[in-house]
C-alpha cells in the first residue's frame, strides 16, 4: 500500500477507477494509429482537465502502451499514485472498421486485470468526494470483483459512486448482467446514453427501461445523454430536458466521457447547486469535447470561450 508522506499532495477528490487502454485505430490499407484510451482512464483526464484533481486507478503494462498511457497521465496531471505498472501487456482496442465502427479487445491475461486495489494510497476514501465506475473493466474478471470491492470499501467511507455503463459488446455476457445491477443499485448517480438504453433493455421504449432502473434505485439522479439533441435528467424533482450546447462538431469521440467528468467536477465543486445546473455545464463540456478531433479533454478556459457568460 501506497502511503502519503506529509509532504506530499493532496490526495484527489475524484477517483475513476477501470481500464485504461490503446486504441489500434485503421487508418486505411496496412497502417494504424495507437492512441492513449479507455472509459475510466478519459473520464480521470477530463476532470483534471477542467481544474479538479483527479485519478485513474488501474493498471497499465511495463510495455511502449504503458509507456504511451504514463506520459498521457503525467501529461494530463493525473495523481501518478494511484496507476500501477505491471510485466502484462497493457489492454488493447483494435477498431477494424472506422465506418461503420466495429472493434474488438486484446485482453487475455492483461495488465488491467492485476489492478491491486490494496496498493492505492492509505487514506485516499477520507479525502475523495466521488468514485467513478464503468467501461468494459465490470465485464472483466477478476478485475470487476476487485472493483466491486472497492466500491463497498469507498462507500462505506462516504465516498459517493459514479456509473456509466458505457455499452460495449463485452457486455452481452450473461455474466455481466448481475454486476450491471450490483452498481446500479448502489450508485448515486448514473449516466447512460440512449443507445445504452436500447443495449441493455432491448425492445423496451424509455419510460419502461426506466421504470426497471427505478426499481433498481428509487433515488439517484438519472442523465439520458442524446447526442447533439441533449439530455434528459430524471430526478427528486421529475424529468428535464436539456438541449446540447451548438458547436461545430469535429468528431464526437470522448464525448459521453467528457460529460461524466463535466458532471462529476460541477457535483464537487458546487454541491449546493442543483442537478438541472450540474447537467447544464456538463453538456457544455461535451459540447467543448466535440469541437476538436480526437478525445479532446476541454479545459473550463475552452468551455467558456465557446460559450461565454453561461
Amino acid at each position: 500500500m501506497t502511503h502519503a508522506s506529509p509532504t506530499s499532495p493532496p490526495l484527489p477528490l475524484i477517483v475513476s477507477a477501470g481500464e485504461a487502454l490503446c486504441d489500434l485505430m485503421t487508418a486505411g490499407g496496412n497502417r494504424w494509429e495507437a492512441h492513449p484510451g479507455g472509459a475510466a482512464w478519459n473520464v480521470a483526464r477530463a476532470v483534471s482537465a477542467l481544474g479538479t484533481s483527479s485519478a485513474f486507478a488501474g493498471a497499465v503494462g511495463q510495455d511502449n502502451f504503458g509507456d504511451d498511457l504514463w506520459a498521457a497521465s503525467q501529461a494530463a496531471g493525473l495523481d501518478p499514485r494511484f496507476m500501477q505498472r505491471v510485466p502484462q501487456p497493457t489492454l488493447m482496442a483494435v477498431v477494424y472498421s472506422a465506418a461503420p465502427p466495429a472493434y474488438r479487445f486484446l485482453g487475455e491475461n492483461s495488465a488491467d486485470l492485476h489492478f491491486d486495489v490494496l496498493a492505492l494510497p492509505q487514506g485516499w476514501t477520507a479525502h475523495a468526494r466521488w468514485l467513478h465506475l464503468g467501461g468494459v473493466s465490470l465485464a472483466r474478471q477478476p478485475l470487476a470483483d476487485r472493483l466491486l470491492a472497492l466500491m463497498d470499501t469507498a462507500q462505506a467511507a462516504g465516498v459517493k459512486i459514479s456509473f456509466d455503463p458505457n455499452a460495449r459488446i463485452v457486455h452481452r455476457d450473461a455474466a455481466y448482467r448481475p454486476i450491471f445491477e450490483r452498481v446500479m443499485r448502489r450508485a448515486d448517480l448514473i449516466k447512460l446514453s440512449d443507445e445504452d438504453l436500447r443495449f441493455f433493455f432491448p425492445g423496451q421504449g424509455e419510460d419502461s427501461a426506466m421504470r426497471t432502473l427505478r426499481g433498481l434505485n428509487p433515488q439517484a439522479p438519472i442523465v439520458i445523454t442524446r447526442g447533439g439533441d441533449g439530455a434528459s435528467l430524471y430526478h427528486a424533482a421529475g424529468r428535464a430536458d436539456l438541449p446540447a450546447p451548438k458547436v461545430q462538431v469535429a468528431d464526437t469521440v470522448g464525448a459521453g466521457d467528457a460529460l461524466c467528468a463535466g458532471l462529476l467536477v460541477s457535483a464537487t465543486q458546487a454541491p449546493e447547486a442543483i442537478w438541472p445546473a450540474h447537467l447544464a455545464f456538463a453538456l457544455r463540456v461535451a459540447s467543448a469535447a466535440c469541437s476538436r478531433a480526437g478525445a479532446f479533454a476541454p479545459s473550463r478556459a475552452d468551455v467558456a470561450a465557446l460559450f461565454p457568460g453561461e
